[in-house]
């Protein structure tokens, strides 16, 4: 991985992208303390001292943008919910399907721009959800319709500045732009971690030997689950396939053997953001409709813990325990369904069909598509159970007097992106390496 990094700051183009994508970064930490205009800011310290449990997932991916009330406190979920709805509509409508199989070039770009305006709209219910929330908390101004406008639409703003930014990394930087901010929000939490550490060894009466060891046994748990994420996300099965010989133009071209590479966790983090976004959304539509529903009883209030289960431990314990079973199964059910998005085996099946492969002991066409999707689903229900078990650790932690500032979800984010980053330099290298050898 080094050495990568080192060939990409030595090469000039790769450079130029690399430097580009960290002062696209360095805009994006800086929005993050760009407050919202309307907020009083000295209210607003008192007040996000107790963040509710709905502001814990956002406040973790923006990178503590949300417990500022920044322009960026809605980070980018209102975009990542967004894509799950187009995604989940083109598996519905046949327009949409065909836009997304067949449109080539072209319906990719309808495809992005059905997805930006859509994120717009939600970003819109997002932002007057979160404005709501928090007018009884006294942290704006005032309490007039023009403050409110002013408020919703600086969030709505912050989440658009977001979207362009994602889009010139991934275009113009180092590729991943959605998920490197994501990345960025989360790694900038890591010197809480160490003063967490730190705290937990040097208390108010002096050093503690217990903390010593809690600190060291954190430390190590953090390794080992590193470690088992960077595993599971580079290792593969490779299904061997031989193409037998044929003519092409005046030559013979002999038979070749290659191989498909399926990942144990080919939907990498997706899953997990996708199940965060779904399970915390209804509390921020609940929360438009009955802004203090903290103080409620009934259904509504028990929907909205229930929402906010994920990211707080101030719920009943039932509350908790069925959340983190949804949990499970949503993280499985979209391990499932992002991983048909992007691999279709019949798909793969007539591709070495029309080329003359097959795999070595399975006839071609449907029986080989039959083989290939018994396979992916095996590796699914590993990986979505691997993903749904790292993603549930912090919330058993909660139960404990552990206030841990990196969680499986953070990990996860954090290790799969920064290796999807490293594959895109090395793509980037090998592109302009054979360039210059054509040339």
């Amino acid at each position: 991985m080094f050495k990568i990094i080192k060939n990409a700051i030595s090469t000039p183009d790769v450079r130029k992208r690399l430097i580009y994508t960290l002062v696209l970064i360095v805009v994006f930490r800086l929005g993050c303390f760009i407050t919202v205009p309307g907020v009083d800011s000295i209210a607003l310290n008192e007040a996000m001292g107790q963040t509710n449990g709905i502001a814990g997932l956002i406040d973790m991916i923006s990178g503590g943008a949300f417990s500022r009330f920044s322009i960026f406190a809605m980070s980018i979920t209102p975009y990542i919910t967004a894509s799950i709805v187009i995604q989940l509509l083109g598996m519905i409508i046949p327009s949409l399907e065909k836009l997304t199989k067949e449109g080539g070039e072209q319906g990719r770009k309808k495809i992005n721009r059905y997805t930006k305006a859509l994120t717009i709209v939600l970003a819109l219910v997002e932002g007057l959800g979160i404005y709501l929330s928090y007018q009884s908390a006294g942290i704006f101004v005032s309490n007039t319709f023009l403050t409110g406008a002013l408020v919703v639409v600086g969030l709505v703003t912050g989440t658009a500045i977001l979207m362009w930014l994602g889009e010139q990394i991934t275009s113009r930087g180092v590729g991943n732009g959605i998920s490197l901010l994501i990345f960025v929000g989360i790694v900038s939490r890591l010197p809480s971690g160490v003063t967490l550490l730190w705290n937990l060894i040097m208390t108010s009466s002096g050093f503690s030997t217990t903390g010593l060891l809690t600190a060291i046994a954190i430390v190590i748990g953090a390794l080992i689950l590193v470690t088992g994420v960077v595993f599971v996300q580079q290792a593969e099965r490779r299904i061997p396939v031989q193409y037998s010989k044929k003519v092409v133009g005046r030559k013979m071209v002999g038979a070749q053997s290659t191989h498909i590479p399926l990942k144990l966790a080919m939907a990498g983090v997706m899953p997990v953001i996708f199940a965060s976004s779904f399970m915390t959304f209804p509390a921020l539509i609940i929360q438009i409709f009955v802004p203090d529903i903290m103080n409620h009883t009934g259904f509504l209030a028990g929907l909205y813990n229930f929402s906010i289960a994920t990211s707080t431990s101030n719920v009943p314990i039932g509350y908790s325990i069925a959340n983190a079973l949804v949990y499970l199964l949503l993280i499985v059910g979209f391990t499932f369904f992002y991983t048909y998005a992007t691999f279709n085996p019949a798909e793969v099946a007539n591709n070495i069909k029309r080329n003359g492969g097959f795999i070595p002991g399975i006839r071609a066409g449907k029986p080989t598509t039959q083989y290939l999707s018994s396979i992916l689903t095996k590796l699914m229900w590993f990986g979505g159970f691997f993903l749904a078990l790292i993603a549930i650790i912090p919330m058993l932690l909660r139960f404990t007097n552990l206030n841990i500032a990196f969680g499986g979800t953070s990990i996860l984010i954090v290790v799969g992106v920064a290796l999807e980053t490293v594959q895109q330099l090395e793509s980037q290298l090998a592109m302009r390496h054979y360039k210059g050898f054509l040339e």
